[in-house]
């Protein structure tokens, strides 16, 4: 933190450095990144598209689905167009303005938490489904789906209005120079020329608050699920039973894996070049990998999938 002048001039906008030292390899980089984005959109639409047309699909776990699907698209378009700019050169592709970099910000840490949010009530799904199959209609009515995917997407557009607001209030007065592709709050708390003792503070709070709840309903929900799991007598059912929460599980261990692993961590371990690798993987890679996941780990997603864009069924439309 640099000390506060008042006749110093405020920041206007911000310049994205990026991925420094690539500068004869970025034509293959831009083109790595565009070919990632256009594949998450791609998989991401079809885990949609097949939900809403296949009927057999018209569940609880593929509503979540859709809304985890609709999650993806939006956090990598958050960040990955600009970065794209930005390594063809293109104008305004390295400058973000003052507003457009807090509301990026914004709207990534909005997007993070109601994934985080949603991935716990596909656990509490997954739970109710293996543990309480008599009660699953009863529980995990259409009603409580809806009710629990606005919760989620509300608790999400709520956690990052206090840590943006302090952000807001925090005096750039230069250099403006931001070490990193996306607006991320580390890069731009080491630019700032006031006391961030408290914007840190608030961070880790509301960080460690959606890391913890979330975090918690998937651990007992999967506890309970362990559980039941051991007591079938056969292991036709034990394997039937896993294999319908396999993929979230798969989902759910990377997601958070990498969010724990970049946020709690400790100092003596990061290095900013370290920070944008994990940063690409959580943004970019994960997201293109949890379609994947579903598609390959489900059989119905699958047969869904061959339905829907087979020539005969569309020629029979």
């Amino acid at each position: 933190m640099q000390p506060y002048a008042p006749n110093r001039t405020q920041v206007t906008e911000f310049v994205m450095v990026g991925f420094t030292g690539v500068q004869e390899t970025r034509v293959l980089f831009f083109l790595l990144f565009l070919t990632m984005y256009l594949f998450t959109l791609l998989e991401n639409l079809a885990i949609i598209l097949v939900v809403c047309l296949d009927h057999r699909l018209q569940r609880p776990m593929y509503f979540f689905l859709t809304h985890l699907s609709c999650l993806e698209i939006l956090y990598t378009s958050v960040t990955v167009p600009k970065m794209l700019a930005g390594f063809i050169g293109a104008d305004g592709g390295k400058t973000i303005s003052y507003a457009g970099c807090l509301s990026q910000l914004f709207i990534f840490t909005f997007l993070g938490a109601t994934e985080c949010f949603l991935l716990a009530a596909m656990a509490y799904d997954r739970y109710v489904a293996i543990c309480m199959p008599l009660r699953y209609g009863a529980l995990v009515s259409w009603g409580t789906c809806v009710r629990l995917a606005a919760a989620c997407w509300l608790m999400g557009f709520l956690t990052p209005v206090l840590p943006i607001y302090l952000m807001s209030q925090l005096i750039f007065c230069g250099p403006n120079v931001v070490d990193h592709f996306f607006c991320d709050a580390s890069p731009l708390l080491a630019l700032s020329c006031s006391d961030v003792t408290l914007k840190e503070t608030a961070d880790f709070l509301v960080s460690l608050a959606v890391l913890l709840v979330s975090s918690t309903v998937i651990a007992v929900s999967y506890g309970n699920i362990v559980w039941m799991l051991l007591h079938m007598r056969s292991a036709t059912e034990r394997r039937k039973a896993f294999s319908t929460c396999a993929a979230h599980l798969t989902v759910v261990s990377i997601f958070y894996g990498t969010l724990f692993f970049m946020y709690v961590r400790t100092k003596v371990a990061s290095s900013i070049n370290f920070n944008k690798v994990i940063s690409v993987f959580y943004s970019i890679v994960t997201p293109m990998l949890n379609p994947l996941i579903y598609s390959l780990r489900n059989k119905e997603v699958k047969g869904a999938l061959v339905r829907t864009f087979s020539l005969k069924c569309w020629k029979k439309q």
